[in-house]
């Protein structure tokens, strides 16, 4: 790509990392009424902002040369509000910057310091760093600020949601006057409007670098409707019917991200794991395993995944909703970035449709709802890419013809082909079944026994109104369980800190000894009072306020006396 408007070097760099044309708000930042001026811009996440602020200052660092001066005080402080992104607009920065000879020192928490302050008593030409790190430094003596030309708040809404605001007026104040400052930020609300018109002067140009845009085009949102007990599950076949080259899970807690991670990593995925209480070292770990391909999944937090850029990242999978809008487009603001298509998906257990449906429209998304990929679509799937990949292509070196005869000689030419689909198959995880994710409500019984029903027997499962038990979503999960169908299946009563069921006496043998076999979250056990189970739950009296005053109403028809202790009894009683 040559451009005329850009420095040589800058030209070059931009070419060899395959940019064929730039974004919106890099072209928008490059114009010449933008040129020397203090910048307010707004621009959606995955946009190039990076980028775009390094090309915008480029005269403050180059001039009218092609190299830059002698490393000395820093020329152009960034401040970031996470460690990761800070790290990362140090990468983006060094190879933009790479053949006009920059020097670029990060300076973030959770690393060395001394390391840090030797970086910048030798020399460099910009500093990016996170601003109670940069404070620190400033305030020991060793972050220089007298030389600088332009100061740049990257994620700056994010930095005052963080509570930074006290580090950042301490850096601004400290830095000199005549310095161009360039704020940048996904949404531009009053705290963020009142910052700038601080600390820019009045001929601050404002960019809104999105609009005419529609929020996050090259994103293919899906929603998913899923069982509450299948989550994991579906996010299995999710990861095994993509095959991403690389996944973002997100998840709304350290415990969901730890229990996600350790089943993931049970059923064979190359999985790593992001959340705050990690380590910066363990944080760096993780994410350099997913640049250099030896992880593919990445489980993680909000928190953690902030301000992150995982190249070639394809697949985000919502595994746990967000909790607003705008934690919705962050998250799948991870993928579709700098024109490439990525998917995010959203798996919504069906007592949380609703709440997705409006977190959709307040984010102005449109998302296509789909059921999550069976197990035999899997399969299809792998059985499509296994025959791409061994299907020939271009010629065969000499060895591998002779090991294909070696082999033939041996063998019928279908059995080595059939050895060679078993050994490619061999390294992935199995796809899971699912139960359908809109099952048919449980109609209530008659009072009279059903037909088919004589001599049932009578189970109970762990699982009640308490943890919002349903019989429409038990039923699925009885029948996994079991392995019986719903015609298998009598009344379902559900308590508050339990169900109790019926099985038809042709499958209670078969039901009993299935729930035996595995483990799993919940717990099915025989009832061994089979003529309490039919019994239903009391009603709560109402409250006296209520009645005051009111006419009794009559008293319903009462149960005989021993069903009905037995049932407080067992009400009562701690769970085995």
């Amino acid at each position: 790509m040559s451009r005329p408007d850009l420095p040589s070097p800058l030209a070059r760099a931009l070419d060899a990392r395959g940019y064929a044309e730039l974004t919106p708000v890099q072209l928008a930042v490059i114009e010449p009424q933008a040129a020397g001026l203090d910048l307010l811009v707004s621009a959606r996440t995955g946009s190039g902002k990076t980028v775009a602020y390094g090309l915008a200052l480029a005269g403050d660092l180059l001039g009218a040369g092609e190299r830059l001066k002698p490393a000395g005080a820093p020329q152009v402080l960034v401040i970031a509000p996470t460690r990761e992104l800070a790290q990362q607009v140090q990468r983006e920065l060094e190879w933009l910057y790479a053949e006009a000879g920059a020097r670029v020192v990060a300076c973030v928490g959770g690393m060395d310091p001394r390391r840090e302050q030797r970086a910048l008593a030798a020399g460099c030409h910009i500093v990016v760093g996170t601003p109670g790190r940069l404070r620190d430094h400033l305030e020991r003596g060793q972050l220089r600020t007298e030389a600088l030309a332009a100061v740049v708040l990257d994620e700056a809404d994010e930095m005052l949601d963080l509570g930074f605001r006290e580090e950042l007026e301490a850096i601004l104040d400290s830095s000199p006057a005549e310095r161009r400052t360039l704020l940048f930020s996904a949404t531009l609300p009053k705290p963020i409007v009142a910052l700038a018109r601080r600390y820019q002067k009045p001929s601050a140009l404002r960019i809104t670098a999105s609009a005419g845009e529609t929020a996050h085009a090259d994103i293919d949102y899906r929603a998913i409707a899923v069982a509450p007990s299948d989550v994991e599950h579906a996010v299995v076949n999710l990861l095994r019917y993509y095959e991403a080259g690389a996944a973002l899970v997100f998840c709304t807690t350290r415990e969901a991200v730890r229990r996600l991670h350790a089943n993931l990593v049970e059923r064979g995925f190359s999985v790593v794991a992001l959340s705050g209480e990690l380590t910066q070292a363990e944080r760096t770990h993780a994410l350099q395993a997913l640049r250099d391909r030896r992880a593919s999944v990445c489980v993680a937090t909000d928190v953690a995944a902030r301000g992150i850029d995982i190249p070639d990242l394809d697949l985000v999978i919502h595994a746990e909703l967000p909790n607003d809008a705008e934690t919705l487009q962050h998250r799948s603001g991870r993928t579709g970035r700098a024109g490439r298509k990525g998917v995010s998906i959203l798996l919504t257990p069906h007592p949380r449709r609703r709440r997705l449906e409006a977190l959709l429209r307040l984010a102005h998304i449109q998302a296509s709802w789909a059921p999550p990929p069976t197990a035999d679509e899997v399969r299809e799937r792998d059985q499509a890419r296994l025959v791409d990949q061994l299907r020939p292509s271009g010629e065969a070196s000499e060895d591998d013809v002779a090991v294909a005869r070696a082999l033939l000689a041996e063998s019928e030419p279908e059995q080595v082909v059939a050895a060679l689909v078993r050994a490619r198959r061999a390294g992935l995880p199995a796809p899971e079944d699912l139960v359908d994710a809109t099952p048919e409500p449980v109609a209530r019984p008659a009072p009279a026994a059903r037909t088919g029903f004589e001599g049932s027997a009578w189970f109970r499962i762990d699982i009640g109104r308490s943890k919002n038990a349903e019989a429409r979503w038990l039923l699925p999960l009885i029948c996994r369980r079991g392995r019986v169908t719903k015609s298998d299946i009598g009344a379902i009563r559900v308590f508050d800190r339990e169900t109790r069921f019926e099985i038809a006496a042709s499958a209670a043998a078969r039901f009993a000894a299935a729930v035996q076999e595995g483990a799993d979250d919940v717990r099915i056990v025989p009832l061994d009072e089979p003529d309490l189970a039919p019994a239903r739950d009391r009603k709560r009296p109402p409250k006296r306020a209520d009645t005051a005053g009111a006419q009794a109403a009559p008293r319903p028809a009462s149960r005989p006396q021993s069903s009905r202790k037995q049932l407080g009894k067992f009400k009562g009683a701690p769970r085995k």
